[in-house]
């Protein structure tokens, strides 16, 4: 077998060139540590998050916007959403009367980016369980306990929404989470209470329509007599412009204009009644 010689750099035959070797493990090394530490100081923040920088545990203060960033590799990101969330509570609660109704409510709010930090400080990244879920229960019992039942079904459902998002801005806002609108989606009465209302909103509009009529019949009536009265104001003035002298001339001026026309007639003089001539058309 034949023997096989070995030089490296110009070092003795068969034996290996050993600071060569170091020098090329030294630099893997190294450049396998500045990768490694690349990559520990670039996180990327996706669209609609915000994070937020922590060191050793501990929140600084500091929220890094979406895209790519180079952070200090000791420090840790939180990436919170700042998109738009849908929160649905169904509720059984109860009204002015009392009386439990089932309401349906959805609630849409998202994080305020410049409070990202001390709500993931005070509160934790889990902020919608912990304080948007309570207060949205709590505004929808304390909305619902100043109003009827009948408000809760008719058009009160609206101040009764408003009132809740009011709530909820003034409790929410301060805490970082900024409410963008509430939405009353359901809202079951019990089925007695619910055949009473529509029964009652029935007879009112029956109402209203029986005080349109006579309203209509009232006006009516008052444009007749008004129509009646100057019918009659009308034959006073005429009858009081009418004389007996009158009516004699304009019988002349009739008679004057037969007896001018080419038909074939009789005329005899001297009408006993009002003196005006006769005028007859033989056949």
């Amino acid at each position: 077998m034949a023997n096989v010689e070995f030089s490296f750099g110009g070092g003795k035959p068969g034996m290996p060139n050993l600071g060569a070797l170091k020098s090329r493990f030294l630099r893997i090394v190294i450049a396998v540590v500045i990768l490694i530490l690349l990559m520990a100081s670039t996180t990327s923040i996706p669209t609609g998050h915000v994070g937020v920088l922590t060191l050793f545990g501990k929140v600084t203060g500091d929220v890094l916007p979406e895209g790519i960033h180079l952070i200090n590799p000791l420090k840790s990101v939180e990436k919170l959403s700042i998109q738009t969330q849908s929160r649905k509570e169904s509720a059984s609660v109860p009204s002015k009367e009392g009386l439990l109704l089932s309401l349906d409510t959805s609630l849409l709010y998202h994080l305020d980016h410049t409070q990202a930090a001390l709500v993931f400080q005070s509160v934790g990244s889990d902020y919608s369980e912990k304080i948007v879920e309570p207060e949205l229960r709590s505004a929808i019992r304390g909305a619902t306990s100043a109003h009827s039942s009948n408000d809760l079904y008719t058009n009160g459902r609206e101040l009764v929404q408003a009132q809740i998002e009011n709530d909820l801005k003034a409790h929410l806002t301060a805490r970082g989470v900024v409410v963008e609108a509430v939405l009353l989606r359901d809202v079951q009465l019990p089925a007695l209470l619910k055949a009473s209302i529509e029964a009652k909103q029935q007879a009112e509009q029956e109402a209203l329509r029986m005080s349109f009529i006579l309203q209509k019949e009232k006006q009516e009536a008052e444009r007749k007599s008004i129509e009646a009265k100057g019918i009659a104001d009308f034959q006073k003035i005429v009858a009081q412009g009418i004389s007996p002298q009158l009516l004699e001339w304009k019988g002349i001026e009739a008679t004057e204009k037969l007896a001018a026309s080419s038909n074939t007639k009789i005329v005899v003089i001297g009408n006993t009644k009002n003196g005006l001539p006769l005028v007859f058309e033989p056949k």
